[in-house]
């Protein structure tokens, strides 16, 4: 007895599964036969950078107007290379092409977040750098409010590898550092890299120049700095010192 509805269950879960790998594939050949109802581009635009536009999207999509995608069945719709096409752009990070079960086809994209900006002598030799150390030109769609960095040891040619290594490394992780902490992105005007590797900040207020030193102990020298501008400076004027050294461990120097 036992053993036989043990039978009876296996066939009819397997009848079950029949059934249901029917109904997906009916339901994919239904879905693979619609047309394309609409495209819908979202930009995620989380550090308010608008480098690329839904028209843009569409543009790249479409070649231009060249290729017809809305009313298109989406089996003549390559979704790899759309996307492909679209990562090609550069400042798109991350880019997502997928179709629902209305027959939409949605775009997602994440663009590159620039942290920083390196000022040349000739403006068409300027590039910014993300947030994971690449090198992105600049746009004459959009213009990041990022750091300036100003009499760059680093050459566009030598700057291509420089973020990537240990050295460089340690330059963007104070960058970074600057972009997270909402005063000091707004109170560091420029920064400067002398002959030595060593960082100078202009401030946006006052009129001292902060010898940062080397890009290490960031967070201590950050702190440092922070209680010269709530304690030494209302305190003694604002006018009172033209530099501010925090190169040293446990000292500020003021002058």
């Amino acid at each position: 007895m036992f053993q036989k509805r043990k039978i009876i269950s296996i066939i009819f879960a397997s009848c079950c599964i029949l059934v249901l790998a029917t109904l997906g594939v009916f339901v994919a050949q239904r879905q693979a036969q619609k047309a394309v109802r609409k495209v819908s581009v979202s930009i995620d635009n989380e550090y308010n950078n608008y480098f690329i536009s839904e028209r843009e999207v569409k543009n790249i999509l479409t070649n231009d107007g060249e290729k017809i995608i809305e009313g298109s069945k989406i089996t003549d719709i390559d979704l790899k290379n759309l996307e492909l096409r679209i990562k090609s752009h550069k400042f798109v990070r991350e880019a997502q092409v997928y179709r629902d079960l209305a027959g939409n086809l949605n775009i997602k994209i994440k663009q590159n977040r620039p942290i920083a900006r390196i000022v040349h002598d000739n403006s068409e030799e300027d590039v910014y750098i993300d947030d994971e150390g690449n090198l992105l030109p600049l746009s004459e769609r959009f213009t990041a409010r990022v750091i300036p960095i100003t009499r760059s040891l680093f050459r566009p040619a030598q700057m291509q590898s420089f973020y990537q290594d240990s050295l460089g490394r340690a330059y963007l992780d104070l960058l970074k550092f600057i972009e997270k902490d909402a005063f000091w992105k707004a109170q560091l005007a420029e920064m400067q890299i002398d002959a030595k590797g060593k960082v100078i900040f202009m401030p946006q207020v006052g009129t001292q120049v902060i010898e940062f030193g080397k890009p290490d102990e960031v967070e201590q020298k950050f702190k440092k700095l922070l209680v010269v501008y709530k304690k030494v400076l209302p305190a003694m004027g604002w006018d009172r010192y033209k530099r501010v050294n925090l190169e040293f461990h446990d000292q500020i120097i003021c002058e």
